[in-house]
């Protein structure tokens, strides 16, 4: 199957969306992250996700820090025993693996990459490399140009490496075909805002006109504009997304909610 051939539909003209990004899981639920138990961060994001009642909840990727199959089964156990019950999609961040992604999904962890409602589609990228640094394939590419261009709605993308520096450490791993992808998005058109992880904080871009947002972290922050790495506990953190088709045109409304502890 195709990256884009699984579509979710909805039925109306207005989404409420979280995205929830870079929770960092191990098998060990008491494990911790830089100080940070991730598990805990991840089930406050998601108590307070549910009480916003959104039409879906997006997951940025990089699920797992460990890297150990029961740290997936950890964040399916998690998501079904919140109070959670929109369904929940995802993109591949450098620590995961589409494969294991793939076993957990079924049921309110969804496969599809590609969700239309009237007159707005979200589409999540694979920007996951070879590297911890990101790539966008020249196959998957052309999935997301053929995507673009069998629709007239608006778009809003998503995928977990951010496609522009951000003056800052984690630049040594970004995607490293990011203008590429950039370019096309805004040659198509019809896509109105990219929405990142991978960063570990809130940020803000435009690239000809496009706005680029990228999603704090759900455990813990990387400080900004900083050479090094340095870490910062503030609490969990994820963003909502307004989003409002009217007269084709989509009207975004954006806000990051951090859970200071």
């Amino acid at each position: 199957m195709a990256w884009f051939d699984d579509i979710y539909y909805f039925e109306q003209t207005t989404l409420r969306i979280a995205h929830l990004t870079d929770c960092h899981l191990f098998s060990d639920k008491d494990a911790e992250y830089f100080g940070v138990n991730t598990a805990e961060h991840f089930v406050k994001a998601l108590a307070d996700i549910a009480k916003q009642q959104p039409d879906a909840l997006i997951f940025g990727g990089d699920l797992t820090q460990d890297h150990s199959f029961n740290s997936y089964l950890l964040f399916a156990e998690l998501i079904h025993n919140s109070d959670v019950d929109c369904p929940v999609f995802w993109v591949p961040g450098n620590h995961d693996e589409i494969e294991q992604l793939n076993l957990i999904s079924g049921g309110q962890i969804q496969h599809a990459k590609h969700i239309v409602a009237q007159g707005i589609e979200l589409i999540l990228i694979n920007s996951k490399g070879n590297t911890p640094a990101g790539w966008v394939s020249a196959t998957h590419l052309d999935e997301i140009m053929a995507c673009l261009v069998d629709s007239n709605n608006r778009h809003i993308a998503f995928c977990h490496h951010n496609p522009l520096p951000i003056n800052g450490y984690l630049d040594k791993h970004m995607l490293e075909n990011g203008p590429q992808l950039l370019n096309l998005l805004v040659n198509n058109g019809r896509v109105d805002a990219l929405f990142h992880g991978h960063v570990h904080n809130d940020y803000q871009q435009q690239f000809r006109g496009l706005n680029v947002y990228a999603t704090p972290a759900s455990c813990v922050q990387f400080s900004k504009h900083s050479a090094t790495w340095q870490q910062e506990n503030k609490g969990a953190a994820y963003r909502m997304l307004y989003l409002n088709a009217e007269q084709q045109q989509v009207h975004i409304h954006s806000d990051v909610v951090w859970l200071n502890e």
